[in-house]
């Protein structure tokens, strides 16, 4: 296979699965990102599926502290739609600011805080 092929096969695996990485850490996305890299395309592969799966990693890491500040006991909104990382909330849904964090937003649905990413409305962490 040509290297530049599954160079760009093992990059492109890996960034259409961000979902995938949404509750992965740095280290965790680069080991999976390397692995799957490895079977791909062997140690070039590798080098360049740890590297994106890292990048990944460290895009999709929330501060601890944003998690505290999603308040609790707020109304639920019920919903048909999958509620899972990676998933858009319908439209239907309010997004309210994170107190301190406003590049992200949450709401309480199917009594699950989770949050949010605003412009595309994909949800990136579920609390509970």
């Amino acid at each position: 296979m040509n290297k530049r092929l599954a160079i760009s096969l093992v990059a492109a695996s890996l960034l259409a699965s961000t979902s995938a990485f949404a509750q992965s850490t740095t280290a965790e996305g680069a080991r999976n990102g390397a692995a799957a890299g490895g079977e791909i395309g062997g140690p070039v592969g590798a080098m360049v599926g740890g590297t994106v799966g890292a990048a990944v990693g460290a895009g999709l890491e929330i501060p601890n502290a944003v998690f505290g500040a999603v308040p609790r006991g707020e109304r639920s909104v019920v919903v048909r739609e999958r509620v899972v990382v990676g998933e858009p909330l319908p439209d239907t849904v309010v997004l309210r600011p994170v107190p301190n964090y406003t590049q992200y937003r949450y709401a309480v649905v199917n009594d699950r805080r989770v949050i949010v990413e605003p412009r595309t409305r994909k949800i990136i962490k579920i609390i509970d």
